[in-house]
């Protein structure tokens, strides 16, 4: 089963990136629940938008600002794999 991911719409690059690593990307709706996601990505330019960073959920939320669509990803596995 594929690993699903919400992410911020602006973040194109790295949900293609994700999408070529074999994940499913759907883009983020704040009103969703956020445990139904693998992890979930967001910009990080407004900080705590609309409550999200800090969200009560177990699914891992990375913090975009700054990094590549490559080090998206390794914190994405790097987190998934500390939880399983």
């Amino acid at each position: 089963m594929k690993k699903r991911v919400a992410i911020e719409h602006s973040l194109t690059d790295v949900k293609d990136y994700l999408q070529s690593k074999g994940f499913k990307v759907e883009n983020l709706d704040h009103s969703r629940n956020l445990d139904a996601f693998d992890a979930v990505v967001v910009t990080g330019q407004d900080s705590n938008t609309m409550g999200i960073e800090n969200a009560q959920t177990k699914t891992p939320i990375i913090t975009a600002r700054g990094l590549s669509a490559e080090a998206v990803y390794d914190q994405i596995e790097s987190r998934l794999n500390r939880l399983s």
